[in-house]
């Protein structure tokens, strides 16, 4: 991904999927709002809320909310998340991807690979907790985020990886090595990212250390 054309091409997908998001928030009956997401401990408006947080706030603001959180990124963001999740309408809450769509917001490590893989990840929290099968996201937008795996990425996301190989049957992709666990190309994203996957979305006799026990959340 390092050469103009890539660059150009990453950032279009990212605006491409925040505008969708905004879309099926905006389409969000009020009371799906208030229902867990893979994200553990947070509702859609949480998840919602922290998906324009980089957009809405500039680095001294973020910094002053990382020193009242003693210094715990973890809890800097599920704070805001909840405290702007109360504060925020739905309608500002999409609003604020679909009218930050170009925005050049990147996490600190990763480039733009990784800022796409921040809005497909919390789009599938949303969207496979609550059962949305018409979301799906397409097949090149989820090459660009498989192909960002790595062990130092799995372990910051809290993904348990050791002795399993990931492996779609959606598409032509692995990742690891050891007892193989199967599932969609966009299943296994959130994998990599930490999170478990309601059951019978996954296969192979490793896959229950990435299934959820009963309900989402």
């Amino acid at each position: 991904m390092g050469n103009t054309r890539d660059t150009v091409q990453v950032r279009e997908a990212i605006a491409e999927e925040r505008r969708e998001l905004a879309d099926l928030l905006d389409a969000l009956p009020a009371e799906r709002w208030d229902e867990p997401t893979l994200c553990a401990g947070w509702r859609v408006r949480e998840v919602a809320a922290h998906m324009s947080f980089g957009f809405r706030h500039p680095l001294p603001k973020v910094l002053a909310e990382l020193v009242r959180a003693r210094g715990s990124m973890d809890r800097m963001t599920d704070r805001v998340a909840r405290r702007e999740a109360a504060s925020m309408s739905k309608r500002a809450l999409a609003a604020a991807l679909r009218d930050n769509a170009h925005h050049p917001w990147k996490p600190p490590v990763g480039g733009w690979p990784a800022a796409l893989g921040h809005d497909v990840v919390h789009g599938l929290d949303i969207g496979i907790a609550l059962g949305l099968v018409d979301r799906r996201v397409p097949e090149e937008r989820l090459r660009i985020v498989l192909g960002t795996a790595s062990p130092l990425g799995t372990r910051f996301f809290g993904a348990k990886l050791d002795g399993v190989r990931l492996q779609a049957d959606d598409l032509d992709w692995e990742y690891g090595s050891g007892s193989t666990v199967t599932g969609s190309a966009q299943d296994l994203v959130v994998v990599l990212f930490g999170r478990k996957v309601p059951p019978g979305r996954l296969g192979g006799t490793a896959s229950g250390r990435f299934v959820a026990d009963g309900a989402i959340g």
